[in-house]
């Protein structure tokens, strides 16, 4: 069986911020480690009582009143994840929303409007960031910003072209 584990007395100015922080935060795994420690703190809650309130096992709510204790109101606070570093800086994401709204002739391109491969092949260039077309799409999404087909217009440079144009549609029908 294991030993009773306890909050360490919570001074008059953490119990202030952790109420604060229980009502205010927006994490919901925050809240939860909050809960427990002031269900500890205020109430002398022990930890099988605790577990059947927040539906956590033993060891979860355990290793959250230890962390309080060890850490603080910070140790409720999720630790940082190891992993790469994100591809996608700031700067890239706001050339990226500048190069979008311009014209790919403008830029030197070979042609006239932005797919999203253009614009990733195009910013790898630039950057030397190459992204997916798919990720350049959800940074795109994300600013809404939307690559919508391109509508073709046929044209010609006859000054009577859209005379002939619907003279030809209408003998289609006949």
């Amino acid at each position: 069986m294991r030993p009773p584990i306890q909050v360490r007395d919570v001074t008059p100015e953490e119990m202030n911020e952790l109420e604060t922080l229980y009502r205010q935060t927006k994490d919901v795994r925050v809240r939860e480690r909050t809960q427990i420690i002031l269900l500890a703190a205020e109430q002398g809650m022990t930890v099988p009582e605790i577990t059947r309130i927040v539906r956590r096992n033993d060891q979860t709510v355990r290793t959250w009143i230890k962390r309080f204790n060890a850490e603080g109101i910070n140790g409720l606070y999720d630790m940082p994840r190891p992993g790469a570093p994100p591809t996608v800086t700031p700067a890239y994401r706001d050339r990226l929303l500048v190069v979008v709204r311009q014209r790919p002739r403008s830029l030197g391109q070979p042609y006239s409007l932005w797919t999203l491969r253009r614009l990733a092949d195009f910013m790898a260039e630039e950057s030397g960031i190459r992204l997916s077309h798919v990720t350049v799409g959800r940074i795109l999404a994300a600013n809404e910003i939307v690559l919508s087909r391109p509508q073709h217009k046929v044209s010609s440079p006859d000054p009577e072209y859209e005379t002939k144009k619907r003279r030809s549609k209408t003998s289609e029908t006949i």
